[in-house]
């Protein structure tokens, strides 16, 4: 039989998410295709072929864009299974099964697809002795196959300061999360676990990527310091073995200062970014994220990273019930005094909490009384600030950040501060930005060094909606 897996987005990574599972899939003797509709064109007889299509959900805008595809794979082939698997499986199952997703699977499908492709129900005589159980071990050890997705080079590239490039892959090196932060999709599938993938493994994973032209490698794990020996380990054997290679990695902020020791390693290993989920300046939103950190903790981080020579790329969630505008205004305050301008993808000042289904922001008073209902078309729970200032100033920096795909992040970090200081008091409805030369004075921006940015940003537990995509 041939299993079709369907990657519709992915930060835009080369999805491991793919690569996985059809090594699992291939070792059992089952035929695989992959296809990332986020890079090329899904034909309807690569549909037809399959007798089991298996959708892979890792965020929400992945999930979103999944919706016609769907619809579209039922129309072309009747007679095929489906299947969903990733972390957006689970937290949506009641959606994925309305809309004729037979088996809806856990955010690590590889075994369960193995086990469901083996089935002897689904494909007759085709295999009817699966040779599973003996060989789940060994497979813990193998190579995600790529060999089937597009090449490294129609994904996200590394941006250097100097203006070149490089090509990019990707792996993980722990799966789930020990945290518990509110508003993370990760909390209700995980519940605060996590588990490690062996050293060698990974690093096999990225031996073949740079074989295929990697010359720096995002390690996708949700926290890679959940286990710090074992990142340790990882990168130094790294170095070793690919000298010229670098990397990121996104790490949190109660880790940077926890294991501030590794920050030199990670730099003479060859880090040259962190991207952290910062989320917020403000302490009381910061408690209601249930974060672990505060602002001091943040601005500590920062500084940290600056002395061991890597960047901090933080990210926001600027839009939260509980923002104020005085609020958004110190956001970007702080940002230009701690010179983050040039680290700060402009996007990440537009973005708004996001609550699926599931998530334990829906445990808090303060967000059931904003909340409307569920929404199936969106897949999340609509809200309204209770200041509709904020929700119009949210707009015009959506609006902002999109109509600038050409300006510089300190050209738009500009517009936006206008936009902020432009926000008046009265009917949201009536609610403009003020021109450059009525806008309140303030000092010029602070000097900014540029620093290696990914052509395509990064995004945690807010994301853009598909019709927002655009901006990114």
């Amino acid at each position: 039989m041939r299993v079709l897996l369907v990657s519709t987005y992915d930060l835009g990574r080369q999805p491991f998410g793919l690569a996985s599972p059809a090594a699992w899939l291939q070792d059992a003797g089952v035929e695989v295709d992959c296809a990332d509709t986020s890079r090329e064109k899904l034909t309807d007889q690569r549909i037809a072929a399959a007798r089991l299509v298996a959708f892979y959900l890792p965020m929400h805008t992945a999930t979103r864009l999944a919706s016609p595809l769907i619809d579209r794979v039922r129309r072309v082939n009747p007679a095929a299974r489906l299947a969903a698997y990733g972390l957006y499986a689970p937290l949506n199952e009641a959606w994925l099964r309305e809309h004729g997703v037979e088996h809806v699977l856990g955010p690590e499908g590889e075994l369960e697809l193995t086990t469901l492709a083996c089935d002897t129900k689904l494909h007759g005589s085709l295999n009817p002795e699966p040779q599973l159980a003996p060989r789940v071990d060994r497979r813990l050890l193998l190579i995600p196959h790529r060999d089937h997705l597009p090449p490294l080079v129609k994904y996200a590239q590394l941006q250097m300061p100097d203006g070149s490039t490089r090509v990019v892959g990707n792996t993980d090196s722990t799966r789930g999360c020990k945290h518990l932060c509110r508003h993370c999709p990760i909390v209700p599938v995980y519940k605060g676990r996590f588990h490690a993938i062996a050293v060698d493994a990974v690093l096999a994973d990225i031996r073949q990527q740079v074989a295929s032209g990697a010359q720096h490698v995002s390690f996708g794990d949700p926290d890679f310091l959940n286990g710090p020996t074992h990142a340790q380990r990882i990168v130094e054997r790294l170095a070793v073995e690919f000298p010229g290679l670098t990397y990121d990695a996104t790490i949190k902020i109660e880790h940077l200062l926890k294991h501030a020791s590794l920050l030199p390693v990670f730099a003479r290993t060859g880090c040259l970014f962190i991207t952290s989920a910062v989320e917020s300046v403000d302490d009381t939103v910061l408690q209601y994220l249930a974060k672990g950190h505060n602002r001091a903790d943040f601005v500590a981080a920062v500084r940290l990273c600056r002395d061991a020579g890597i960047a901090l790329a933080p990210t926001f969630v600027a839009f939260t019930p509980w923002t104020t505008l005085e609020g958004y205004k110190e956001l970007l305050h702080a940002l230009d005094d701690l010179e983050l301008i040039e680290q700060v993808a402009p996007i990440q000042l537009a973005i708004r909490l996001l609550i699926t289904n599931n998530s334990r922001l829906l445990e808090l008073p303060d967000i059931r009384s904003v909340i409307t209902e569920f929404d199936p078309a969106s897949l999340t729970w609509p809200w309204r600030h209770s200041d509709p200032r904020v929700d119009a100033l949210q707009q015009q920096v959506m609006r902002r950040v999109g109509n600038n795909p050409r300006a510089s992040r300190g050209e738009i970090f500009e517009a936006i501060r206008r936009l902020s200081e432009g926000t008046e008091a009265g009917d949201a409805s009536t609610h403009v930005a003020r021109s450059r030369s009525e806008s309140s004075p303030h000092l010029p921006l602070s000097p900014q060094r540029a620093v290696p940015v990914l052509s395509e940003n990064w995004y945690c537990c807010a994301e853009p909606s598909p019709e927002d995509m655009r901006l990114v």
